[in-house]
Order: C-alpha cells, then sequence, then structure tokens
C-alpha cells in the first residue's frame, strides 16, 4: 500500500467548501482518503489541511491526480505540497564538533526510525573530530571555514546540495552562521537545533552560564532557518526541570538527551510531511 499512499499539504484563505472540493476529487479520483487533519487559524483567517490518501485500484493515474489537485490549488488560491509515501527524502547532515545529535540521527536511520535516505555529511571539521559517531560508507565533505574563505565554503555546501538533490538540510549542531543567501536557497528546507538559553545566554559554554544564574528548567528548540538569526519558525520544543544539585556538567549532559529527542522530532515531522508554514510560525499536525 505504501507505494500507492500519497500526502497533501495544502494552506490558503479559509471559505466554505475546501474540505468537501478536496474529498470529492479524491474520490472521483479513485482514492481512499486514510487520514485526514485540518486547522482553521481564525486570528489571520487561513485554513491548513494534510490528507493521506491511497489510490485504489481503478484510480487516476498519478500525474492525473496531481493536475486535479493543481487545479484545485489555482481555484482556492492554495500552496500545496504533494509527496508520495514511497519515496524517502534527501537529507544532507551538517556538524561540527559536537556529534550527539548526528550520532543520534543516524542510529534512527539505521534502525527505519526516520525514513529517509542521507545524501552526505559536511563538517567544518576533519573526520577525526567526530570520530565516535559511526558514518559508515556515508559520504563525508571536509569543509574548513575561515573568515576569509566562508563565501567559497557555503558555494561548496550548495553545490552538494544540488548534485545530490537534497530535500532537507539538518543542522545537527552545525557551530557556523549560514549567509542570508544560502538560507534564502534553503528556505523551508533547513532545519537547525539550539539551546533554549537564547537570547539571554550567548556565546561559550551557555549551560554554564545558566547554571550560574540558577535556572531551573533548561530545553531546546528546533526551527526552520531563516536570514534572522535562530529566530526561524519554530518546529518542535522540550524542557526539563533541573535543581540546585545539579553540576554544569550535569546541565550539559541533559542539553544534549533534550537536543537529541527535539531535533529528531522535527526532522521526522518534515519526512513525514507534518508542516505547513504559518507566516512566522508553523502548523504541525501530529499524529
Amino acid at each position: 500500500m505504501l507505494d500507492r499512499t500519497s500526502v497533501l499539504t495544502l494552506s490558503c484563505p479559509d471559505r466554505p467548501g475546501i474540505v468537501a472540493a478536496v474529498s470529492t476529487l479524491l474520490f472521483e479520483s479513485g482514492c481512499n482518503i486514510l487520514d485526514a487533519q485540518q486547522y482553521d487559524d481564525t486570528e489571520t483567517g487561513h485554513f491548513f489541511m494534510r490528507v493521506v490518501f491511497a489510490r485504489l485500484d481503478d484510480a487516476q493515474p498519478q500525474a492525473a491526480i496531481a493536475a486535479g489537485i493543481q487545479a484545485l490549488a489555482q481555484r482556492f488560491a492554495m500552496t500545496i505540497n504533494l509527496s508520495e509515501q514511497a519515496t524517502k527524502k534527501r537529507v544532507l547532515l551538517l556538524v561540527s564538533k559536537f556529534d550527539h545529535c548526528l550520532a543520534d540521527l543516524i542510529y534512527r536511520w539505521r534502525i527505519g526510525e526516520l525514513p529517509m535516505e542521507i545524501v552526505g555529511i559536511v563538517s567544518n571539521h576533519e573526520r577525526a573530530a567526530i570520530a565516535s559517531t559511526d558514518i559508515g560508507d556515508i559520504p563525508f565533505h571536509h569543509l574548513p571555514v575561515t573568515r576569509q574563505t566562508k563565501m567559497e565554503q557555503e558555494a561548496e555546501i550548495w553545490r552538494i546540495v544540488q548534485e545530490t538533490q537534497t530535500d532537507l538540510v539538518v543542522l545537527a549542531r552545525y557551530m557556523q552562521i549560514l549567509s542570508d543567501g544560502l538560507s534564502a536557497k534553503l528556505a523551508g528546507r533547513c532545519i537547525n537545533i539550539h539551546h533554549s538559553f537564547l537570547p539571554g545566554f550567548k556565546g561559550a559554554k551557555p549551560y554554564h552560564q545558566a547554571h550560574e544564574r540558577g535556572v531551573k528548567l533548561i530545553g531546546a528548540t528546533a526551527h526552520y532557518v531563516t536570514p534572522d538569526l535562530d529566530e526561524g519558525p519554530i518546529i518542535e520544543q522540550d524542557v526539563e526541570r533541573i535543581s540546585h544539585r545539579d553540576t554544569p556538567d550535569d546541565l550539559v549532559r541533559k542539553g544534549r538527551d533534550i537536543e537529541r529527542r527535539v531535533l529528531a522530532r522535527a526532522v521526522s515531522h518534515h519526512l513525514e510531511d507534518r508542516i505547513v508554514l504559518n507566516g512566522k510560525k508553523t502548523v504541525v499536525f501530529t499524529g
């Protein structure tokens, strides 16, 4: 059934008849709706929907169904995305020295939890810097960066993205700021993870800074990358309570765990086409 299953996500100005039009089109095309979720943002007047449907034996060809959906999109001024579940998204992972998120994503990929195809790993450090992570035969690209070579390095990253037909770029603790130009090129398909202390505790050793201030909650945020540093549409967040008994090392250890699970959930949501952009926010249709 997976090779006959597709996911449609859409957003458009709200008006009567949208759900009926979508369901009627799929029915008349010979499709069976397996799951449907919708959200009406009354503040913005926009409607959002995610539909999982399967083509039955007598269904129209996928191209004809896609054409029908495109005509519907024009009628309702929809922004749409249509994907087939059998087609795995191609993912490029960027990492620096902290490889806990990288290792976690690779593990989840290997056990089949994250249905993706990893097309490569890019790091501004040599492979030895992430030696604790078994990357197997995944292509590794060492692209060192300095202030003088940053634009050349980003041009190479963009070349890799195009050459590998990358669908999603994941900054798995990649400690370099992407330029406005590259951020714009990757709009809606580049996910970053960072600790929750921003903007209060910037720079080196944020967990140590937080410990000195006696914070009681630590957390992490996964978001889409935009030219506005760490201010892109938020996809996933989590927190964990700590106490005066926790040392800076405890905060770092717990922070790693939160970062891993938050990033993994955000990547999973993107791979399953559960995210629809809503201005500076996201609508996430969780299961």
